[in-house]
């Protein structure tokens, strides 16, 4: 995400982000963008501190919500702030605007950590279901809507409410049908719909959703390529 209304620097990192296939979604107000933030996790954000009115507050405000308190937040100065109140507000990197050219090392240096938070926090759609007992010992089967490596959420046949930890298997679609068994914690719910977050997975489990996640991102990277 970037936060900016100066076409010429939006150009120079759309040319950038283009190099590494990387897409950007446009805020233009400091406050539609800490809402978005607020909403979902981003890879890289970008924020123009000076040019937009509260650009350098907007920085501490997105640094502070659940989904982006380890994002790389990149900061874009221009005579207004200093380095320093950017790194303080929760900037990892400071550019100057006409040294945009930095921003391409700053990139090509940065983008494993991006990769791997985008692998964290990316969700693969998948149906699948998935058996899940409280700490009751109530059991029930519901299916998945979508899977990351951090956690998956699943839809819930009939109207259910669970709190706290579960414990929760299901198979993973593969020639040796192997079963993925993990600890979550239920982070959001409603009566039909849940958000679990992985607590605890053995290593097998570990190794086996890393694997199934692999093969979901060659198959999304393959479907992708074939619609170009």
């Amino acid at each position: 995400m970037m936060l900016t209304r100066d076409p010429n620097l939006l150009s120079h990192i759309r040319t950038t982000l283009s190099e590494h296939r990387a897409s950007l979604d446009l805020r233009q107000d400091s406050a539609s963008a800490i809402e978005l933030a607020s909403r979902r996790h981003w890879d890289g954000i970008i924020i123009d501190c000076d040019d937009v009115p509260e650009g350098k507050e907007a920085i501490a405000k997105v640094r502070h919500t659940h989904s982006n308190q380890q994002t790389l937040i990149f900061a874009v100065i221009n005579g207004s702030t200093r380095v320093d109140e950017a790194l303080d507000s929760g900037a990892n990197f400071v550019i100057s605007k006409g040294q945009e050219t930095r921003f391409r090392s700053v990139l090509d240096a940065t983008l494993p950590k991006m990769e791997r938070e985008h692998r964290r926090y990316f969700r693969y759609e998948v149906d699948l279901p998935v058996r899940l007992r409280n700490h009751d010992g109530q059991s029930v089967i519901a299916r998945m809507k979508n899977i990351s490596e951090g956690g998956l959420a699943i839809k819930l046949v009939n109207p259910l409410r669970f709190e706290g930890l579960v414990n929760l298997e299901f198979n993973v679609p593969s020639v040796n049908a192997e079963v993925f068994q993990a600890k979550a914690d239920v982070v959001w719910s409603d009566s039909f719909i849940m958000g679990l977050r992985f607590l605890y997975t053995d290593k097998d489990s570990a190794v086996i959703l890393q694997a199934w996640l692999n093969s979901l991102e060659a198959q999304s990277q393959l479907h992708e390529t074939s619609h170009r």
